[in-house]
């Protein structure tokens, strides 16, 4: 991908063949802000250009990925194609793509529903009282979506919130638990084990399969959670799938 541009230290962005039918461009070889923002300004790019024979196209934290069909495309074209979009720009400057979301998340941080946000808390060198005022504060992102379906990585929290994952797992977390791990937070869309800490537990379902939106979140959605008290969660879990979630366009 001789014509894209790259970064000094890292070769970045880069430009490798995936299997027989896919094309990765990625951004960095870590998550941050810039890469993130490229991948997903990049992959919508690519879906507004409507390329024949693309037949997926996709984001993770720091890449881009586009899976064609090999029978009905020039594969050496497409890759041309894709590299010199590649470097028509600085992607990692690039504005978010149009159509995002504000989701207003009801939260409850701490009590018996989520019992590892005083550890949490202090392994980023704050009180519990200040680590939820600070995650409140923050609007995180929806980076990718992963793991599993409609499950998304939210992020970037301050730099003391670099915090590692746990040397053992905790057995499982119920859907809708609020883990944090190396600057990140995920909400669970099934219940399952993880070596993230729980800090707090709302009753917003991300995967809806009967559902004609089956993930709610997409990547360059936005986030903020809202502390509300225990004696809330009953209403919260009774007023379906948004469990009292509510979203807005941004501009």
């Amino acid at each position: 991908m001789d014509s894209a541009p790259r970064h000094p230290a890292g070769g970045f962005p880069r430009l490798d063949w995936l299997g027989l039918d896919g094309l990765l461009v990625r951004f960095d070889a870590a998550l941050s802000e810039p890469a993130n923002r490229a991948a997903l300004a990049l992959r919508h790019a690519v879906e507004r250009a409507g390329w024949p024979g693309v037949e997926e196209v996709t984001s993770s934290l720091v890449s881009t990925y586009l899976r064609f069909d090999p029978l009905a495309v020039d594969d050496e074209g497409l890759r041309a194609r894709l590299a010199e979009l590649v470097a028509s720009r600085d992607w990692t400057g690039a504005a978010l793509p149009g159509g995002r979301r504000l989701w207003r998340v009801p939260a409850v941080f701490g009590t018996d529903l989520a019992p590892q946000l005083d550890e949490a808390a202090a392994l980023a060198g704050l009180s519990p009282e200040k680590a939820v005022e600070e995650i409140a504060a923050t609007r995180l992102r929806v980076q990718t979506i992963g793991f599993a379906p409609g499950q998304p990585y939210l992020g970037e929290l301050p730099d003391h919130w670099a915090i590692p994952r746990q040397t053992e797992l905790t057995p499982k977390v119920q859907v809708g638990a609020l883990c944090v791990a190396i600057r990140q937070m995920t909400l669970f869309s099934v219940s399952t084990p993880t070596g993230w800490r729980q800090v707090a537990q709302t009753a917003l379902r991300l995967f809806r399969p009967d559902s004609e939106v089956p993930f709610p979140l997409r990547p360059g959605d936005e986030v903020l959670f809202q502390p509300v008290e225990r004696g809330a969660w009953d209403r919260l879990r009774a007023d379906g799938p948004d469990g009292g979630a509510a979203s807005e366009m941004l501009p």
